[in-house]
């Protein structure tokens, strides 16, 4: 494992990840699972950092996993644990207390499309382009279709998944795939201005709305109002909260 295959660079309270195997298309390798995964860990951890914004170097913002790693490995245990690896980085990034917003300016495909739909937000140029085509290979993107059934729906991921087409960025705004498509010359400002924006706010009340908004999704209505309601409990008693409103109410 290499930490180069992921550079960070701080930006005050932004961490700035980039994916930098411009070479290999940015694929994700079990070296550049670990190496991602070990950043995630890093800003998750760090109380100076309050959003992460993850880019890519190259042409290629992540071309999915590397095939020729995949079909160096013989048998079926070796291609669950570097699956189950991946999996785990998915889920880390949804479970780090800190936003994750991807920026994408270049395609991202397979498992690269399943990166960008497992982090909270996503912002792409207006030539990006998004596909699961391993079927294209005779191999269906199951894991893929994990992260992208959960953003855009049943009907339009089963038909990314069937037919392997690429979409464009407008076109995944629609889906749910990507919150917005813009100009090249505007994506860093927009990517900005968000992180910027979610910085700004208690990051208490952030760590514990992102961990509700990913829990409520799993449970039933009712269930998921207990739990909301719980949460929103919780939230009263930070100090935080409680000057804001103070604050407000004295206006």
């Amino acid at each position: 494992m290499s930490a180069d295959l992921v550079q960070r660079r701080d930006d005050g309270p932004i961490a700035r990840l980039t994916l930098d195997d411009p070479e290999h298309a940015n694929v994700l390798s079990l070296a550049m699972i670990e190496a991602l995964d070990a950043r995630i860990a890093e800003a998750a951890g760090d109380d100076a950092v309050r959003v992460v914004v993850l880019d890519a170097a190259g042409k290629v913002f992540c071309a999915g996993h590397d095939l020729g790693e995949m079909r160096a490995i013989e048998d079926p245990t070796g291609h669950e644990r570097l699956f189950n690896r991946c999996a785990a980085l998915m889920q880390s990034i949804g479970a780090s207390p800190k936003p994750v917003i991807a920026k994408v300016r270049r395609a991202a495909v397979a498992a690269g499309c399943q990166l960008v739909a497992s982090c909270d937000l996503a912002f792409a140029a207006e030539g990006a382009r998004f596909a699961v085509s391993g079927i294209n290979l005779g191999l269906f993107c199951s894991t893929p279709s994990v992260a992208l059934t959960r953003v855009i729906g049943e009907k339009a991921a089963l038909e990314m998944l069937l037919t392997g087409r690429f979409v464009g960025a407008a076109e995944a705004a629609s889906l749910g795939l990507i919150n917005r498509a813009v100009p090249d010359a505007d994506l860093d400002r927009v990517v900005d201005e968000t992180a910027a924006a979610i910085a700004g706010k208690c990051p208490e009340a952030v760590a514990l709305g992102k961990a509700l908004f990913r829990r409520q999704l799993e449970l039933g209505v009712a269930d998921a109002y207990t739990l909301a309601s719980r949460k929103m409990a919780e939230n009263m008693t930070f100090s935080g909260a409680k000057a804001s409103i103070d604050s407000f109410l004295s206006r």
